[in-house]
């Protein structure tokens, strides 16, 4: 017994005892090792080696992060480059445009919100930075994208297509110079106010004043071509200071005075004047 207890513990085993009624078990319960060492354990090539992290319950490779990639920078155009323009002034970072072209004063103001924030201060909206302005800010609607100007035309009002025309878009929010059905010129407007309402019709020219005041709003009118009683088409400083945030009392304001200079050259008493939605 004593020479098969030896063998058993060598071979790993456990020898059973006789059971309280003298019998004997057969033969032993063998623990064959296993090649994974338990915790206590110490792998067979010594205490001094790393030891493996246990393996995790995913076992896909873990991606790097995506980094972090520039979508506009100097020079820039386009529609994308103006919501960004009306994001950054919801924030006061901007108080130009929106323009639509990626100019100083965009790539200035981008670099001041990345600075305010810990981010690195390049002056270029990258993935990061839309980001981020996109948590803080609200969608911009139509007339947020082109508070200063600058939106297409909508196709003339078919009242416009014959003569020489000043054809008045409420819907776009622009005024189109039109000779025998040929755009001229374009250029936005602003019109009046829900309490003074611009006049809808078919007007003409009857009167125009190169540097006009007027005598009930004692405001300036330049340029000025009156179409129906006191209201015309005319350069408004209030426009072309704070675009589309404010609004005339019924005239329709201009902003781009070099545009209507030219424009006011070109138009003479008794052209038509088709005001519509």
């Amino acid at each position: 017994m004593a020479g098969l207890a030896v063998l058993a513990a060598l071979a790993g085993c456990t020898v059973q005892t006789p059971d309280g009624e003298g019998k004997r078990r057969l033969p032993v319960h063998i623990e064959l090792p296993d090649d994974t060492p338990s915790p206590g354990r110490t792998p067979a090539g010594g205490g001094d080696g790393p030891r493996s992290a246990p393996p995790s319950g995913d076992s896909k490779p873990r991606s790097a992060p995506t980094p972090s990639r520039v979508l506009w920078s100097r020079g820039d155009t386009g529609r994308d480059v103006r919501e960004l323009q009306a994001r950054l002034r919801q924030v006061a970072w901007l108080f130009e445009g929106p323009t639509g072209t990626y100019d100083e004063p965009t790539q200035r103001a981008v670099g001041g919100f990345q600075g305010k924030r810990g981010l690195p201060r390049t002056g270029q909206t990258d993935t990061v930075t839309w980001q981020r302005l996109l948590g803080m800010t609200r969608e911009p609607g139509r007339w947020d994208l082109y508070l200063m100007g600058g939106q297409p035309a909508d196709p003339p009002d078919a009242r416009c297509r014959s003569g020489r025309v000043l054809c008045i878009d409420k819907t776009s929010r622009t005024l189109r110079w039109m000779i025998d059905g040929r755009t001229v010129s374009t250029m936005a407007v602003r019109f009046g106010s829900q309490g003074t309402p611009t006049r809808e019709g078919v007007f003409s020219v009857y009167w125009k004043s190169r540097d006009h005041v007027s005598t009930l709003y004692d405001s300036p009118m330049p340029y000025a071509m009156f179409f129906s009683g006191g209201q015309a088409v005319h350069y408004s400083a209030d426009f072309a200071a704070r675009g589309y945030a404010g609004g005339s009392h019924g005239c329709v304001n201009v902003r781009d005075e070099a545009a209507i200079a030219e424009l006011f050259a070109q138009v003479r008493n008794g052209d038509k004047v088709v005001v519509s939605w």
